[in-house]
């Protein structure tokens, strides 16, 4: 067992499986095997999150989707192959907001593949990371639809997968109602998101 973070080598490569043996209070993800530490979210962030989230269990009060917020670990991989026991596993992250429509990733663990969105909300601290870093990640992996929320600006940045590629679905402000790509029965209105 690993009970701080300062005892493991930040160069070395790790699995999924070293990754469930770790018992200390940082925040970390994977990306490929190499470890990111996660800031804490600011009030401003959380906001944020808690109004995308209760926009979308009202939606999905009466459906098949399941909403997630972080933490919640998303093993990704390419499961067009197959499911990979937990030592071949690599990336592990913890997005803001998860919307998983196929119960069958969902475990005990948490995520077992990509879920179908994903939105992720800046933190001043580590902007690349979702502007290049888990973009990549989650085109690789077949999120279909990606969006990344600058709270401190009032934008969102939506991103729609198109043989496995993201095409800009569109930039919105606080002045707009956004539809998911996926969802195009909800509207969500970003006056309230921003208030």
């Amino acid at each position: 067992m690993i009970n701080s973070l300062e005892d493991l080598d930040l160069s070395q490569r790790y699995s999924y499986a070293d990754y469930l043996t770790w018992q200390f209070s940082e925040r970390i993800e994977l990306f490929k095997g190499y470890i990111r530490q996660m800031a804490a979210p600011t009030p401003k962030h959380q906001r944020v999150s808690r109004e995308f989230t209760k926009h979308f269990l009202n939606f999905f009060d009466k459906n098949t989707c399941d909403v997630f917020y972080a933490p919640l670990d998303v093993r990704l991989y390419n499961r067009k192959k197959s499911l990979l026991a937990d030592k071949d596993v690599y990336t592990v992250v913890q997005p803001d907001i998860s919307i998983i429509c196929d119960s069958t990733k969902i475990d005990d663990k948490g995520c077992n593949g990509a879920p179908d969105l994903i939105i992720e909300i800046l933190s001043p601290s580590n902007p690349n990371t979702d502007i290049k870093d888990k973009y990549q990640l989650y085109q690789e992996n077949g999120v279909i639809e990606y969006w990344i929320v600058y709270p401190n600006d009032a934008v969102i940045h939506q991103y729609v997968l198109k043989e496995e590629k993201y095409y800009s679905h569109g930039i919105f402000t606080r002045q707009d109602v956004i539809v998911p790509f996926l969802f195009p029965e909800l509207t969500i209105d970003l006056v309230d998101v921003f208030a």
